[in-house]
């Protein structure tokens, strides 16, 4: 920490008052701040102050390069292959993470991609990797490394000495109602992504009514923000902004959502979920400067990987390498119950975040860090936008442990399918693509 100190008070009313911070001050609060020298109410202060004023973009690079400096960074200097990783911003059955991770190893690529955990109608990716029998995400990172070396990617938790002040910044914003600011947001992510140390990174920005940010402009914001700082720091970047107004592929929960990767890691997965993962991957290959084709022709391509069996493969290897069982039977509910069609014709909408509210409820998500998850419970959706459905087919099941969560998730999804006499007109996935 430096050797000169300032007065918090100051820096706050000044903030407050739409000014702008030095490096210093910015260095000398965040470092402080992790130090226990400035207690939660005054950064609570200064949190709010920026939620409110924002940040300029120098003021943003040196907050980010702080919270990266408040502790270690991953070392992955000197790996054969070129590292890239992806981060999505939180979607409704965004299994992504689980096919795209051991599909860009299987082509060439390390992937070092340290995920967390589901809060609120988002799931996490690390909840549904351990639902997987004697899956461990927390490791070492000699741990990591050795993995990386061995299999070409690792899926883990990002230990505490990564970003610590991204950790507790974000506990705090989490409980004063800061969490929806853009350069908050952007400089939480970008500081963990830093600090892991990978040379390249798409992100996968969620727009729709499923997502964090269901506005275009202000996901277009928040995706060249993170784009800016990343390219800033020597990374290679670029965002996706992809919709999020249904759920991704079929499955809703954690272990249903593992089930369903390892039939897209099979050849056998739904299109929209493949879609997603080629688009995403051709875009990870491009800024790792790997020479990948998105189809299946020619046999490099990132089709073929999936239908061939290589990235499945990888993907077990993975798993054992992270002491999980790939041949251990998934946790299955012991108690379902259907959503019927309300009307014949096609489904025209269903809406994710009110699926995603439901599956929490059962128990696959969680209110609180703390809460527990239930590997089993979520909901599957039976029939997607553009299928045709007849009056009392079942659309949606649902699936718990406790069969008194059922009637009320039913109840959640009132009004979640939309069934009409036509198809809806086809949308692309990915909106806009963002690079420095």
């Amino acid at each position: 920490m430096s050797a000169r100190t300032y007065e918090v008070v100051e820096l706050i009313r000044r903030k407050r008052d739409g000014g702008r911070l030095d490096g210093a001050e910015i260095e000398w609060l965040v470092d402080a701040y992790v130090a226990d020298l400035v207690p939660d109410y005054q950064m609570a202060a200064f949190l709010m102050a920026v939620f409110f004023e924002g940040l300029d973009r120098a003021e943003l690079g040196r907050l980010t390069a702080a919270m990266v400096a408040s502790g270690e960074r991953l070392d992955l200097e000197g790996l054969a292959r070129p590292t890239v990783d992806k981060h999505s911003t939180g979607g409704v059955g965004d299994k992504v993470s689980l096919v795209l991770v051991p599909l860009l190893a299987s082509v060439g690529a390390c992937v070092p991609q340290l995920s967390g955990r589901g809060l609120g109608h988002t799931g996490g990716t690390l909840d549904k990797l351990e639902a997987i029998p004697g899956f461990r995400s927390d490791l070492a990172p000699s741990a990591v490394r050795s993995i990386l070396e061995r299999v070409g990617c690792v899926i883990c938790a990002a230990g505490p000495g990564l970003a610590p002040a991204d950790r507790k910044l974000y506990a705090l914003r989490d409980v004063t109602g800061t969490v929806e600011s853009t350069p908050l947001i952007a400089s939480s992510i970008m500081s963990k992504k830093l600090a892991e140390g990978t040379a390249a990174l798409v992100l996968d920005v969620k727009v729709g009514s499923g997502a964090f940010m269901p506005d275009l402009g202000r996901a277009r914001e928040l995706g060249e923000t993170m784009v800016a700082i990343g390219a800033e720091h020597g990374l290679r970047m670029a965002a996706l902004l992809t919709r999020m107004d249904e759920p991704i592929g079929r499955a809703v929960g954690n272990a249903v959502e593992v089930d369903e990767a390892v039939a897209t890691l099979s050849g056998e997965g739904p299109d929209d979920l493949v879609e997603l993962t080629v688009a995403l991957g051709a875009e990870m290959a491009n800024v790792a400067g790997l020479e990948v084709a998105a189809s299946a022709d020619p046999p490099g391509g990132l089709r073929a990987a999936l239908s061939d069996g290589r990235a499945l493969s990888v993907f077990r290897e993975m798993v054992r390498a992270q002491t999980g069982d790939p041949d251990a039977p998934l946790p299955v509910a012991r108690h379902h119950q259907v959503v019927p069609a309300r009307a014949s014709g096609f489904v025209r909408a269903l809406d994710a975040r009110r699926v995603g509210v439901a599956a929490w409820r059962l128990g696959a998500g969680r209110g609180k860090k703390e809460d527990p998850v239930s590997p089993s419970a979520g909901v599957v959706c039976l029939r997607k936008p553009g299928e045709p459905v007849e009056s009392g087919d079942p659309v949606l099941e649902l699936r718990a442990d406790e069969p008194a969560l059922l009637r009320p998730a039913v109840g959640l999804l009132e009004g979640a399918v939309e069934i009409g006499p036509d198809p809806p007109a086809r949308r692309p996935l990915v909106l806009e693509v963002i690079r420095p």
